[in-house]
């Protein structure tokens, strides 16, 4: 068995390759070969919770399961076993708390290529924790941004990580308030962990796009009902969106929007069945909760490159 570190994994896991894995996946029909119940969420002591993410796909003839954890004291810590589907075994296991990371923006770098105007060339990021870092280094990928502008909360230390990034990522990054960062961006990223909005959706200008990825709960959210109002949205999966993805399920429970205002979900729009962006003035939305097929993909891989 095949056991990979967290340093190991980034080694082996370059943005561009993840990018184009994700796409690929999400580009296929998999309905058929997939197998993928959606996330279980298992509420621990002191607001902790414990997510189960499982996945069999027989094109790829490899399964997997990711856990993850999220307590206040620890923070987030996520493992993934990679398993062989005939023998039963574990073909691998790794710390994945990057495999989260690396997937996650790079299944918002492949919506962002999809949705976001190809003249977009200021990105805005809610947040300062992995997320917001691994967006950074993972979208200029797919558009060529001039500068990102950062938005943090009241308690994060914004100036210093934003100074962090633009050393690491030779980028210009600015410290921003909520309206500048919303108002001056063309690609808007939600990293946060909030559990209410973040942002007025009445300074979202037309054309923008947003990729919303902090919230994984019914009840948090981290947009309003002006901004589900004004987009039109894509999700990572319906199954995931609807049982997860509280910018979608509370403005749907108060009847603000109905059910038809998701246009598609990533595979629709990446495969032409379903257009995300009509006209340059939308407004596009991605709601992504995660899914355990950009686990397995990822995962695969990184295992593929460690036995080459």
């Amino acid at each position: 068995m095949l056991s990979l570190t967290e340093d190991k994994f980034r080694r082996l896991a370059d943005a561009d390759s993840v990018i184009a894995a994700i796409r690929v996946a999400f580009s296929r029909d998999f309905s058929q070969t997939l197998r993928m119940p959606v996330r279980s969420s298992l509420p621990m002591e002191a607001g902790g919770v414990l997510l189960l993410m499982p996945a069999y796909d027989s094109y790829l003839g490899i399964a997997g399961v990711k856990t993850v954890t999220v307590t206040r004291q620890g923070g987030v810590n996520a493992n993934y076993e990679l398993i062989d589907p005939l023998s039963g075994s574990v073909r691998a296991r790794m710390e994945a708390n990057w495999l989260t990371d690396i997937r996650t923006a790079a299944t918002s770098a492949v919506a962002t290529s999809i949705l976001a105007r190809d003249e977009a060339t200021t990105l805005g990021v809610f947040g300062t924790g992995r997320q917001a870092e691994s967006h950074i280094a993972v979208l200029p990928r797919v558009r060529k941004f001039a500068r990102v502008l950062v938005c943090g909360s009241s308690n994060s230390d914004v100036p210093s990580f934003s100074r962090r990034m633009r050393d690491r990522y030779k980028l210009e990054i600015l410290a921003a308030d909520a309206e500048t960062c919303t108002r001056e961006s063309d690609v808007i990223c939600t990293c946060t962990t909030s559990r209410v909005p973040v942002l007025d959706g009445r300074w979202i200008k037309p054309g923008t796009h947003l990729n919303l990825i902090g919230a994984f709960q019914p009840d948090t959210r981290e947009i309003d009902d002006e901004t589900v109002l004004r987009s039109r949205v894509v999700v990572d999966t319906y199954d995931g969106c609807m049982a997860e993805a509280g910018d979608i399920l509370i403005p749907l429970k108060k009847e603000i929007i109905k059910s038809d205002r998701i246009v598609g979900d990533l595979h629709h729009v990446i495969s032409g069945k379903r257009i995300g962006r009509s006209k340059p003035d939308d407004i596009t939305l991605f709601k992504s909760v995660g899914c355990a097929l950009e686990d397995l993909v990822t995962a695969r891989l990184v295992y593929d490159r460690a036995i080459a």
